[in-house]
């Protein structure tokens, strides 16, 4: 069997703060266990408050240092001063992929007319994909629902060395 290191990384000032708990991080490994059923999968779990430096050292560490094939974020997608997980996404990109971003707000629109808030992107770092998803625990599974196979080809046209 496969292992897929996945690092998941969710942005909140309040969960970060133990002000609630973290309920969309779970969901991303949920949704992620049920696309790749024929893999084991090694989870690197990240939580951190809405500030951008945190976000993209984060987002650096868990490529570079602990070699994640894939990584899935959630939370700081959104129109206020605060969110800004996108920005942190784009500055350790490669390349951007932001398809994933324009479908999710496209095909969530009907459930959720505010999904066209998010400002949430897609990207490649060193082999690495990484996808960012709302905050919303719902949003998560809605999301990745939309994206999961675009996910799994991203993968595998990648051949990333983190696949083992």
């Amino acid at each position: 069997m496969k292992t897929l290191r996945v690092g998941r990384i969710t942005s909140s000032d309040r969960a970060s703060a133990g002000v609630y708990e973290d309920l969309s991080g779970p969901e991303i490994e949920h949704h992620v266990a049920a696309l790749f059923p024929d893999c084991a999968l090694d989870w690197q779990r990240v939580l951190l408050p809405d500030e951008i430096g945190l976000l993209s050292g984060a987002l650096v560490e868990l490529v570079d240092d602990r070699r994640c094939a894939l990584i899935v974020t959630t939370g700081g997608t959104g129109p206020a001063p605060r969110d800004v997980m996108p920005e942190a996404t784009r500055a350790v990109l490669e390349r951007e992929l932001p398809g994933f971003g324009e479908i999710m707000r496209v095909r969530t629109y009907d459930v959720a007319p505010t999904s066209i808030l998010s400002r949430a992107t897609a990207g490649v770092r060193r082999g690495c994909l990484i996808v960012n998803l709302p905050g919303r625990p719902a949003a998560v599974g809605e999301c990745l629902a939309v994206v999961g196979e675009a996910m799994k080809k991203a993968l595998t046209i990648l051949e990333t060395e983190y696949l083992s």
